[in-house]
């Protein structure tokens, strides 16, 4: 049986220090937008070095809470900045999801960065991997965190595609904040709308995006050309060694 491709999300932004409480207040809002995504991200644990050890850190995603997860050693990372992940409790391979943040960092180096691991199994994926759903997660890491640049993107695409442009790379959903850089008009079916007064999302596709569809490479080709020469594919400090 053929692996189902995968897809995740992930934003970037680099050299912003930020204190604790700083980070805290973002990541409450944006577990808070994200639970109102999809019924699996109501719930989430802690990691741990065991599934039986993890399955009892569940906690709520409060401001008190983050702020005390800052607060220990196990979470800061470096002279500042900090280093944080959680899963939703789903033991099924491929259900559920997993977010895995870096934030506060005045660091070029190592880009701050928060990343979304989508399912990839049914039913979950169904109802996850859908431009409506997708869209709504996207406007709730933007909006949360403020990146330059990030995306819903196919593993298999950003492993066929990955030189001789990106990051950031091309995804079937984009984003890129308004000091990046001006998106062009791209082709049908392509959607482009705006995340408040923060930048431009760019969705290529109403359906799924996969490398099985030749229409969809050849869209993502002609759409990556579009934005490499626009400029908004250029490669910042760190992005090699932030993204996954």
């Amino acid at each position: 049986m053929p692996i189902p491709e995968s897809y995740y999300a992930g934003i970037y932004w680099p050299g912003r220090k930020e204190p604790a409480e700083a980070c805290a207040r973002r990541a409450e809002f944006f577990f808070r937008c994200l639970s109102q995504c999809d019924p699996i991200y109501a719930s989430w644990f802690e990691q741990a070095n065991s599934l039986k050890k993890a399955l009892q850190l569940q906690f709520e995603p409060t401001y008190e809470t983050f702020l005390r997860f800052f607060g220990r050693r196990a979470y800061k990372e470096g002279k500042d900045g900090f280093s944080f992940s959680a899963w939703t409790g789903h033991e099924e391979d491929g259900r559920g999801g997993m977010v895995m943040l870096r934030c506060g960092s005045a660091a070029e180096v190592v880009q701050n960065n928060c990343l979304l691991y989508l399912p990839s199994r049914e039913p979950d994926m169904g109802r996850v991997l859908t431009t409506s759903v997708l869209t709504e997660m996207m406007r709730a890491l933007v909006l949360a965190w403020e990146p330059d640049w990030g995306g819903v993107i196919s593993s298999a695409y950003r492993d066929l595609r990955d030189e001789p442009v990106g990051p950031p790379y091309t995804g079937w959903l984009m984003y890129f904040a308004h000091h990046w850089g001006v998106v062009p008009p791209l082709p049908s079916p392509v959607r482009v709308e705006p995340v408040e007064d923060k930048g431009t999302l760019v969705i290529l596709t109403p359906e799924r995006f996969t490398v099985d569809n030749p229409a969809h490479v050849a869209l993502a080709d002609e759409v990556r050309a579009s934005l490499d020469k626009a400029g908004l594919l250029k490669e910042s400090s760190g992005d090699r060694q932030a993204l996954m």
